[in-house]
């Protein structure tokens, strides 16, 4: 049972000294202190004033085994007797980090055998960034230092990440100047978004288009300067962007005509959330080097990881010390958990059952909402989803004449309906644990097209 919590106290402090991550404290403030998260189990969470909330975020794309397994928190408390810490940079490993990298380079099918250990997504992009620059210094070619994003990227909140991505927004927050990144040598091309950019052209045409951006691009800064592509297999928090099929393998392509290193960000799409293990696997490609988060650990205990090739580290083994690192990387106490996290999602079957049951079950029921008049998309990949908001459906035209205004409006709805989901844009976006199951996945579309229905009149008086 939760702790009875005072919640009137908590809001009161939140507002008076906890500055929540991506919000705007004017409005958390005026709104009386944050929502209060006070327990959560299986697929649901609940807060301060009594109500149950159909989690169809997974936390923040993370809870994949959902919550209140009590096996995590009994390996966490058996490794924090035996070892809670200690540091990687010693010469020093620690059994749970070691075990926990061989685990992964298995599940890479050996292709990324060497793994390289952080606290989150966008530490292990920081991470990719330095390595992928000093792999290029050591093979005697420094020049290659260009990194190739997408527009509307999600890499993470570090200065590395958002340079990486490619996010207008966060681009105009404590950079030298909007659209002046401070760190050079990042490029960005279009995405493959065809529901919002490429409705002129069938999926495979504008497939192309996205993937001959990305050789125009290294054609125009010189192949011999670029380091890498980096993408998302599936764009997340850019709105849950589910490229044409022939993205991918062209983009691979492309990388391997002009000896480029093609870098997979799993930090979302890895451990199961597609149906395949990894999202590149759902895409059909093989990347040189992953970074995954997340689901490494259901969000259970902050871990992150990069997964590299042999190829890469042979090179980098004759540079002398890669002086780069984190004071918990391999952290032996999430490291147990995360093991135990992967452990628990072999053992129960969620990749297979995502790929063959409630994967196929969501797409179904979220193509239920294609006949409702806000409704100009409803697509999903696995157990990642994502609903566009139109104010026509013909021409895809938005409310309020620009992007924007739907999705939060459409999600403070939800929310009080009892579910939780993301706005982004005019899209709502859904992400649930993989241990959802159908009659919820039912729920959570029912409650979608109920608070379509309340949101129309507030949208069609814009």
């Amino acid at each position: 049972m939760p702790r009875n919590y005072d919640i009137a106290e908590l809001r009161r402090l939140d507002i008076a000294h906890h500055l929540p991550a991506q919000a705007d404290w004017q409005e958390i403030e005026d709104l009386g202190g944050s929502r209060i998260i006070t327990h959560a189990d299986g697929c649901y969470i609940h807060d301060g004033d009594g109500n149950r909330i159909l989690d169809g975020m997974a936390g923040l794309w993370c809870v994949n085994i959902g919550y209140g397994r009590d096996e995590l928190g009994d390996v966490a408390r058996e490794q924090m007797l035996e070892l809670p810490y200690y540091n990687s940079f010693f010469k020093t490993a620690n059994p749970p980090a070691v075990l926990l990298a061989d685990k992964i380079a298995s599940l890479t099918g050996g292709r990324l055998p060497h793994v390289f250990f952080n606290s989150s997504g966008s530490e292990a992009n920081d991470t990719i960034l330095r390595m992928v620059r000093h792999y290029w210094q050591v093979k005697g070619q420094s020049s290659r230092t260009i990194f190739i994003s997408r527009h509307n990227a999600y890499h993470g909140s570090t200065v590395a990440g958002v340079s990486m991505g490619g996010m207008k927004a966060m681009h105009g927050q404590g950079f030298p100047a909007p659209g002046i990144l401070p760190l050079a040598g990042i490029e960005h091309v279009r995405q493959p978004y065809w529901y919002n950019e490429g409705r002129d052209m069938t999926p495979e045409e504008f497939g192309n288009v996205c993937a001959q951006a990305i050789e125009d691009k290294i054609i125009e800064v010189g192949p011999e300067n670029v380091a890498a592509f980096i993408g998302e297999p599936v764009q997340g928090a850019g709105g849950v962007i589910i490229p044409p099929s022939n993205y991918w393998p062209q983009v691979e392509a492309i990388c391997r005509k002009y000896g480029i290193l093609m870098v997979c960000d799993e930090v979302i799409c890895g451990f199961g959330r597609t149906g395949n293990m990894w999202g590149h696997e759902t895409m059909g490609v093989k990347p040189d080097i992953i970074a995954m988060a997340k689901g490494l650990s259901s969000g259970y205990l902050p871990i992150s990881a990069v997964a590299v090739s042999a190829e890469i580290i042979s090179v980098m083994k004759t540079g002398g010390d890669f002086v780069h690192g984190y004071t918990y990387s391999g952290h032996p106490v999430a490291s147990a958990v995360a093991l135990r996290n992967i452990e628990i999602m072999e053992r129960e079957g969620l990749v297979e059952r995502t790929r063959s049951e409630t994967g196929p079950y969501l797409a179904k029921a979220l193509a239920r909402l294609n006949d409702h008049p806000l409704v100009g998309e409803a697509r999903s990949v696995g157990l990642l989803g994502a609903v566009e908001i139109v104010a026509d459906k013909e021409t895809g035209a938005r409310f309020g004449g620009a992007e924007g205004t739907a999705g939060p409006l459409v999600r403070d709805i939800c929310i009080r309906n009892g579910l939780m989901v993301r706005g982004i844009r005019d899209s709502i976006v859904m992400c649930p644990p993989l241990v959802i199951s159908t009659a919820q996945i039912d729920d959570l579309v029912e409650i979608i097209r109920k608070s379509l229905d309340e949101a129309e009149p507030k949208l069609r008086a814009l």
